[in-house]
């Protein structure tokens, strides 16, 4: 097994669309269960990535969603799905060890550049209660809790609702 050491990773390479068929959706499903496994202690219900395999990624792409990677080999990805009124960003993942350095925001920015393009005027995503951390990343990314969510059986609150205005203007 070939080791990729961070000073062979590029983090302002920019995002690449990974298609259907692509091998990479392995490599994508490898690094959110690696990403998200820290959550399984503290979020309930549990995380949906326990559900997630590689032909729901491809229904995903089939279905008119996308998923965006960033490096080869991949170290940090997204899933973007339009709705009426905005893009949802969902499964945003960056490499541990790759934290901080700005990925995520660059994946950020290019959804809000996905979102112009497809005419949507917002991005929205969902955060667990539990994660205060991504509360505050998302807020300095532009992003504000717009509503708050209960899953299937709980009578509790368990997700936020976040919503990014973004600017459709030619001038933008």
């Amino acid at each position: 097994m070939r080791n990729f050491s961070t000073h062979m990773i590029d983090p302002g390479e920019a995002p690449w669309l990974i298609s259907s068929d692509d091998f990479a959706l392995y490599d994508v499903l490898a690094l959110l269960r690696a990403s998200f496994q820290y959550m399984d202690a503290r979020i309930d219900p549990p995380s949906s990535i326990h559900s997630l395999n590689v032909e729901g990624m491809q229904v995903h792409c089939q279905g008119g969603g996308e998923i965006w990677a960033v490096g080869r080999p991949l170290f940090a990805c997204m899933f973007l799905t339009p709705k009426p009124d905005s893009l949802y960003l969902g499964k945003l993942a960056v490499k541990d060890g790759l934290r901080g350095q700005g990925i995520g925001r660059r994946l950020v920015d290019h959804a809000a550049r996905r979102a112009a393009e497809l005419g949507l005027p917002a991005l929205e995503l969902e955060t667990r209660v539990e994660l205060t951390e991504n509360h505050r990343v998302f807020s300095r990314l532009g992003f504000t809790i717009v509503s708050t969510g209960s899953r299937e059986g709980y009578d509790r609150p368990t997700d936020f609702l976040l919503r990014k205005p973004i600017s459709l203007s030619a001038d933008s």
